[in-house]
């Protein structure tokens, strides 16, 4: 059974970094894009990025282009989110998933697989 599993959510302050793993197993994980979403309280599920299973596509909410960067590493089956100058905008759960085979999806609806989310807080 497929399984995905985030961390390295915490307390930073307005303009500091944080750096969010994702590691999935149970499937070839260089098949499937990879994405990363997140919600804040009282918020709907927002896409923040995703990367294509080569990691040759990437693709960003135009609300964190220029400040986080999606990366992955597939000998590690594991996929990275760098987020640096963060806003107390940011503060929200982050999740990850897994997408289908052959799409780079940016919607939750496209996504079977997800994390239990990690909690990021930005303040100000």
């Amino acid at each position: 059974q497929v399984q995905v599993v985030e961390s390295g959510g915490g307390l930073v302050q307005a303009g500091g970094s944080l750096r969010l793993s994702c590691a999935a197993s149970g499937r070839t994980f260089s098949n499937y894009a990879m994405g990363w979403f997140r919600q804040a309280p009282g918020k709907d599920r927002e896409f923040v990025a995703v990367i294509s299973w080569s990691g040759g596509s990437t693709y960003y909410a135009d609300s964190v282009k220029g400040r986080f960067t999606v990366s992955r590493d597939n000998a590690k089956n594991t996929v990275y989110l760098q987020m640096n100058s963060l806003k107390p905008e940011d503060t929200a759960v982050y999740y990850c998933a897994q997408g289908r085979f052959g799409r780079i999806p940016t919607t939750p609806k496209e996504y079977d697989y997800w994390g239990q989310g990690t909690q990021v807080t930005v303040s100000s």
